[in-house]
């Protein structure tokens, strides 16, 4: 069942979503807070866009150009809804392909800013995959693997151009690997947790292009008090 509702406080944004598909969850609110913007960036690339949360966050924080990559058309549909009501086509533009096969619609080194939310789970084995195709699709690497992000990266990022991603911690030797093999430098990291006693669950990692060694390891963020409600500084990324 559609449904329309309000993109958190993001100034008065709404989002447009669908029941029987996955819906944006707090990774998206995450990665737009965590990337590093300034005012310089003319152009922002958003992978695995989703129904565009991260798209429609990012234009509350930047004058950016942005571009987002959604391979389902299903919530391709979804997304390009949520940027018409929300009056957004001027600044996002969404294109309706496999992230792999945009690589030459995009002039070389274009984007000062990658973003993914990626599918997390690798595509092997049946125990955590989804009997509803979109949604597995959505979590597992079905039609695009890990280092895709990175060989896309690669190519399309201006020098000392940055991608930042959410993902879980227990790929995260994989990621750096990966980032490493296509001249991307990890230089940011920060591991998510549930609250104070659980371990971590997500991590966000940011890369720059062809960047001088040395990766800062950023405070620890905590999601919720021991009551079950947000903390403050996850609060704070709402408004």
């Amino acid at each position: 069942m559609k449904v329309i509702h309000n993109l958190l406080e993001y100034n008065n944004l709404q989002i447009v979503q669908d029941t029987d598909y996955f819906n944006f969850s707090l990774d998206s609110v995450l990665l737009p807070n965590f990337v590093t913007l300034n005012k310089n960036i003319s152009n922002i690339l958003d992978l695995c866009t989703g129904n565009a949360p991260i798209p429609m966050i990012l234009s509350t924080k930047t004058d950016a150009k942005i571009y987002g990559i959604e391979l389902q058309k299903e919530i391709y549909d979804l997304a390009r809804e949520s940027i018409e009501i929300n009056k957004l086509t001027d600044c996002i533009t969404l294109v309706n392909k496999n992230i792999n096969d945009i690589v030459n619609d995009f002039e070389t080194e274009t984007f000062d800013v990658i973003t993914c939310n990626p599918p997390y789970f690798e595509n092997h084995g049946l125990n955590r995959k989804n009997d509803n195709e979109i949604k597995s699709v959505a979590r597992h690497e079905i039609h695009m693997q890990l280092e895709d992000i990175f060989k896309i990266s690669k190519k399309l990022l201006k020098n000392s151009g940055v991608v930042a991603i959410v993902h879980r911690p227990e790929r995260l030797v994989e990621i750096i690997e990966t980032m490493k093999k296509y001249n991307i430098e990890p230089k940011r990291l920060q591991f998510i947790y549930p609250n104070e006693s659980k371990e971590s669950n997500m991590i966000l990692i940011e890369g720059k292009k062809n960047g001088n060694k040395g990766l800062k390891i950023l405070k620890p963020l905590f999601v919720h008090e021991d009551n079950g409600n947000y903390r403050k500084e996850i609060l704070d990324m709402f408004k």
